[in-house]
């Protein structure tokens, strides 16, 4: 093991305890209120909410308190109908109401509201994050091979249905003495992702993980380090909507690397 390559996993799972317990991380989040396209109530808030093809629409009042935060106008408090874009367009909106972080979201065209409070039992019951201790023979090199044409299995997710899973191709690398290929997702800046599950999966760590690596060379050549394999959102609080492993991407062995569970107290 060398003493940089330890002392960068640490400084990296600090960072990820930090984030995830952060004011507005994601174990603040306390609700993902699905909208219809006639107005109505969400619990815990003032005015009326309701989707359209642009995104969020509220109707609210400025005595009830809600601000805008986004290019719709920072700092704006709602009088008013107000248009709320959601996390997928380029000029995305959140909004505030005291101490509650409001933001749109949207999946495969349908529109919600989420809402992150830094006083959610999840946030106030954190310990930390349980992690296997970093071992340097779980960072291996990787070949990545794009795919002719993306693709976009549809995969179950934790709320009980299944959504396509868009994957630009896969890595190949040697484990273990034994040849692996994993199917991942290629994001706009270049980097790599994947869902996988493994032989400690549901026991000794939850029940799937995430993996990032850095984006390919020219070559195609990265680095695949298990050690940095971690929680996806949905194991910090319910309310997240994350996919499953897609077909092939479940180890046989045991990956005793990376994030294990959430620590409560």
């Amino acid at each position: 093991m060398t003493a940089t390559a330890a002392e960068a996993w640490k400084h990296w799972s600090d960072g990820r305890a930090a984030t995830v317990s952060s004011p507005h991380g994601q174990l603040a989040l306390t609700g993902t209120h699905w909208l219809e396209p006639e107005p109505a109530e969400v619990p815990g808030l003032p005015g009326l909410w309701w989707s359209d093809a642009e995104g969020v629409r509220v109707r609210a009042a400025a005595a009830d308190g809600i601000v805008v935060d986004g290019p719709a106008g920072v700092g704006t408090p709602v009088d008013g109908e107000v248009l709320l874009r959601p996390d997928t367009d380029p000029a995305a909106d959140t909004a505030t109401l005291d101490d509650l972080r409001l933001v749109p979201i949207e999946r495969e065209g349908e529109i919600a509201l989420r809402v992150f409070d830094p006083a959610s039992p999840a946030r106030s019951a954190f310990a930390g994050i349980a992690a296997y201790p970093y071992a340097p023979d779980w960072a291996v090199p990787a070949v990545f091979t794009p795919f002719e044409e993306a693709r976009a299995p549809l995969v179950p997710n934790v709320d009980g249905r299944e959504r396509p899973l868009p994957v630009s191709g896969r890595i190949a690398f040697t484990l273990a003495g034994e040849p692996h290929t994993l199917t991942v997702s290629r994001s706009v800046s270049g980097g790599l992702s994947g869902v996988i599950a493994d032989a400690t999966s549901g026991k000794d760590t939850y029940r799937f993980r995430f993996i990032t690596l850095p984006a390919p060379d020219a070559g195609g050549l990265t680095v695949l380090d298990l050690n940095r394999a971690h929680l996806p959102p949905c194991a910090f609080a319910d309310h997240f909507i994350c996919p499953f492993p897609p077909p092939g991407n479940r180890f046989a062995i045991a990956v005793e690397a990376g994030e294990k569970q959430v620590l409560t107290r």
